[in-house]
């Protein structure tokens, strides 16, 4: 297990209750570790998306949500919400220890 991999397990612990990750998320989350070194708390639910739509490529590069976090409609958009805020979570764990 590398250092991204502990942070991706602490962003994974921070997720609200109803959060269901997609499967087989493991380098998802790595990315998720890499904004939450990046940004921290300043990470937004566009840096998600983005994240979310380079994993995506590799997953199913037809997926109608790879597209710009702005031309998403707002139901698709409060997807990448829990997981900004789980990051923001883990970032402040970070701080406070």
């Amino acid at each position: 297990m590398t250092y991204l991999d502990s942070l991706a397990e602490l962003i994974r612990s921070c997720l609200p209750l109803g959060a269901e990750p997609p499967k087989d998320s493991a380098a998802l989350f790595r990315m998720y570790a890499v904004l939450l070194k990046a940004k921290g708390e300043q990470v937004t639910d566009e840096d998600v998306h983005d994240a979310w739509s380079a994993w995506m490529q590799d997953v199913d590069n037809r997926h109608e949500a790879l597209i710009p976090f702005d031309d998403l409609d707002p139901e698709t958009r409060a997807f990448d919400a829990p997981y900004a805020e789980a990051i923001r979570v883990a970032a402040r764990q970070r701080r406070s220890n």
